[in-house]
C-alpha cells in the first residue's frame, strides 16, 4: 500500500508498506528499523520478534522521544515486561501493534509535531 500525507517536507515518513518491507522517503527497507522524525537507523538490532531483548529496548531510551510505536510484524505480539522494562524506567511510551498499523500510528504522530519513534521488525 502506498501512503500519502501533505505537510511532511524534512521529515521521515512512511511512504508504503507490505508484507515484507516498509518505505521511509521512497526507500525501500526489509530489515529491523528505527524510525524518528529526523532520522533513521537500518538496520536496527533483532530480525524478528522473537529476538528483541531488553537491550534493543535501552538503545531506544536515549533517542529523546516520547512515545514508542512497537511493530512487532504481521501480528500484533506483546513483549514481556522485563523486555520493555528500559522503556519504562525512561518513562517513555509504548503502544505494540502490527508493523503496518504502526507505520500509518507513526506518520499521523509525527505529522502533529510529536515527539515519536517507530521501532520496527518485519518478522
Amino acid at each position: 500500500m502506498k501512503l500519502h500525507l501533505a505537510g511532511t517536507a524534512g521529515l521521515n515518513v512512511f511512504t508504503a508498506y507490505g508484507d515484507d518491507f516498509v518505505s521511509v522517503n521512497g526507500q525501500r527497507y526489509s530489515v529491523g528499523l528505527v524510525v524518528l522524525r529526523d532520522r533513521l537507523i537500518a538496520p536496527w538490532g533483532p530480525s524478528s520478534f522473537e529476538e528483541i531483548r531488553a537491550e534493543h529496548m535501552a538503545s531506544i531510551a536515549p533517542l529523546g522521544c516520547e512515545i514508542v510505536l512497537l511493530g512487532t510484524g504481521r501480528g500484533q505480539r506483546f513483549p514481556s515486561p522485563a523486555v520493555v522494562r528500559p522503556l519504562i524506567d525512561a518513562r517513555i511510551g509504548l503502544e505494540v501493534m502490527n508493523t503496518q498499523a504502526a507505520c500509518r500510528t507513526y506518520n499521523i504522530l509525527a505529522a502533529e509535531d510529536r515527539k515519536v519513534a517507530a521501532v520496527l521488525v518485519l518478522r
